[in-house]
């Protein structure tokens, strides 16, 4: 039987490529139709930790990821499901252009796939600033590549003047495409970047609740939402069967609760909300921290997870935080269980660009030229907090810093694909890397830890 959440109208918008605007147009959809009094369930294809901050901001929901690669195609549809319980409709958002998916793995991870599992129409985003009538050559391409993906519209971006406006109109009616909207260029929603991408909510307070607001009533302005919304209503059902993720609560009540402490704050901003699901229903007592703030951890701390973010924009700040320094080496050198995960890893070191860190870790970090992006299949090569040696993820890397050793003693994991290598350092409790997982795709990692809290 189907459930009942299966028929969640939804859409998926996508672009031929990056930086076509589609974070702008999602964004500033979920914020106008939140602001008709909608419950939006947002999403981002992918494994991008900051655009999910963005939707958060304009839903009021935790911003959700749909990743093919990290967690497997049969798990899109139930964390997709599990995110939009009890909501009016979802928008999903895209990554990179429509078509692109993991290197040399087909459509593995492209939102076309993501678009496909969910049976969700898609509405393509078209950066028309330099074209006219090639648009229609575009649009016609895009929708004729796949025909298992349903483009059920098309909109506009960066559209010169009314002129510009009724040659692309007329080059789109010809294809056979309705446009749903056209979005004139304008700085009010120009979102800042950096060396990783688009700088994150929690840095930019007012300034990110103004674009967002601009975004919104932008979208509003020049996009037919009542045509969206009937794109949306207009998804076919997910496949029979289809029934939400659970993180599955423990069953036992004589265990006891230890405290886990999650770093959070404008430092560590990178998260997926399941693993705090999976963390309490584990039987853990989650709370979280600033290390930018918090001068020692949350009282009765048992165990810490620090996942990514931009340690390298605050290192200043982190080190002259000495107390918290203190408290973090106390716990990890006493033995408790300390899952990093890159900027944490970053954290962990002696030093970051020369500046003093936590010092659990004899490894001294550092800003780099060289970005290194992309995913990974990884198997763990030792017994850790976290998995078993021998247990095997899929992951991915983001970062332009390099951390010298790149491995301890122990390694983390063993990189299977794109390349062979040891990376990362498990050392008495603490399990710290590079390498971004997706705790769904293996609760047992969750459990394990939680365990381990409980034990050490």
């Amino acid at each position: 039987m189907t459930s009942p959440d299966s028929g969640v109208p939804r859409l998926v918008v996508a672009a031929p490529s990056s930086g076509s605007g589609k974070t702008t147009v999602a964004t500033g959809l979920m914020a106008a139709l939140a602001g008709r009094g909608l419950a939006v369930s947002p999403h981002k294809v992918g494994p991008d930790y900051i655009d999910p901050g963005y939707h958060a901001l304009a839903t009021g929901r935790v911003g959700r990821n749909l990743d093919a690669y990290l967690c497997g195609t049969e798990l899109v549809g139930p964390l997709f499901l599990h995110g939009a319980r009890g909501c009016d409709i979802a928008v999903v958002e895209g990554v990179m252009g429509l078509y692109d998916g993991a290197a040399g793995e087909g459509e593995l991870a492209s939102t076309a796939q993501v678009a496909k599992l969910l049976r969700a129409p898609v509405v393509l985003v078209v950066d028309a600033s330099s074209q006219s009538r090639s648009v229609a050559a575009l649009v016609h391409g895009f929708v004729s590549w796949d025909p298992e993906v349903r483009i059920g519209g098309v909109i506009l971006n960066k559209v010169a003047s009314d002129r510009h406006e009724a040659l692309l109109r007329e080059a789109v009616d010809s294809v056979g495409v309705p446009v749903l909207g056209v979005l004139r260029r304008t700085a009010r929603v120009d979102v800042p970047s950096r060396h990783l991408g688009l700088v994150p909510v929690a840095e930019r307070g007012s300034e990110a609740v103004d674009a967002v607001t601009a975004m919104g009533a932008q979208v509003a302005a020049g996009c037919d939402l009542e045509a969206l919304v009937g794109l949306a209503r207009a998804a076919g059902p997910l496949p029979a069967g289809s029934a939400p993720w659970t993180p599955v609560p423990t069953r036992s009540v004589k265990k006891s609760t230890p405290r886990v402490a999650v770093a959070g704050g404008a430092a560590f901003t990178f998260s997926y909300a399941e693993h705090t699901e999976l963390l309490a229903a584990a039987g853990a007592e989650v709370v979280t921290f600033d290390p930018l703030r918090d001068e020692e951890l949350p009282e009765g701390t048992r165990g810490l997870v620090i996942g990514g973010g931009f340690p390298e924009v605050y290192a200043c700040e982190l080190s002259a935080n000495e107390g918290l320094r203190k408290s973090v080496a106390e716990l990890a050198l006493g033995g408790a269980p300390v899952a990093a995960e890159c900027a944490g890893l970053l954290y962990l070191c002696r030093e970051l660009d020369g500046l003093p860190m936590c010092g659990v870790l004899d490894a001294a970090a550092r800003m780099s030229e060289r970005l290194t992006l992309g995913y990974r299949d990884a198997v763990a090569v030792s017994d850790s907090a976290l998995a078993g040696a021998g247990t095997r993820l899929r992951g991915h890397e983001f970062h332009r810093t390099v951390v010298e050793p790149g491995a301890g003693a122990s390694p983390a994991w063993g990189m299977r694909a794109p390349e062979r290598r040891v990376e990362g350092f498990v050392e008495r409790g603490v399990h710290a890397s590079y390498l971004h997982t997706h705790w769904a795709a293996e609760p047992g990692v969750a459990r394990r830890f939680v365990e381990r809290c409980r034990t050490s």
